[in-house]
């Protein structure tokens, strides 16, 4: 996994984290349900990058 990769996924997971935290307090379904979808891209995204180092 590339530098560029890790940075990007792991602003994608904050980013998705501060979502979510801003949809609870605020009580926006909306915005705290597209949190956690962006925390599931960020963490399939690293799975997937994990399994390509594997087999390298």
């Amino acid at each position: 996994m590339g530098l560029d990769d890790k940075i990007e996924n792991g602003a994608q997971d904050l980013s998705g984290k501060a979502k979510e935290a801003a949809g609870k307090s605020t009580d926006n379904e909306r915005l705290e349900a597209e949190g956690q979808g962006d925390q599931t891209k960020a963490n399939l995204k690293k799975a997937g990058e994990n399994i390509k180092d594997a087999f390298k």
